[in-house]
């Protein structure tokens, strides 16, 4: 950092990329949430294909957050796909609830809280815009 400001390479337009990207990240992860709840009670022959499409599209949604714009996207998509899972979980005036206190809701609400989890842990390597060294020649 220089005494008079700001490090040379970093401009304040980058800045504004980036906040943009992470308002952007908590839009999505909102989306993906609303869409998981909404279909992750569906099975079909007793098998809960609706779970594995929302864990699905929760874990893509983390993944391409982190690749985007890095952690702080990835904590703002969370943040979004929480709030929207959370704000559904609560019952309706009629009573009615779309995450309920079953097997199948507990593993969305509580796995798709640790699909955010591992991809926040996936190496930074997977993530970078560089070629990736050879050992062999």
């Amino acid at each position: 950092m220089t005494p008079h400001g700001p490090p040379a390479h970093v401009s304040p337009a980058r800045g504004r990329v980036v906040l943009g990207r992470v308002l952007l990240a908590v839009a999505l992860g909102a989306v993906a949430g609303v869409l998981g709840t909404v279909s992750h009670r569906t099975a079909w022959h007793d098998v809960p294909t609706g779970l594995m499409v929302a864990m699905a599209l929760t874990a893509s949604t983390a993944v391409v957050c982190r690749a985007w714009a890095g952690t702080a996207a990835l904590l703002a998509c969370g943040g979004g796909w929480l709030l929207a899972v959370q704000v559904l979980a609560v019952s309706g005036p009629g009573g009615d609830v779309l995450v309920p206190a079953q097997p199948v809701g507990l593993w969305w609400t509580y796995g798709g809280l640790v699909l955010f989890v591992v991809a926040a842990f996936l190496p930074r390597s997977w993530f970078a815009d560089r070629p990736v060294r050879r050992r062999f020649p």
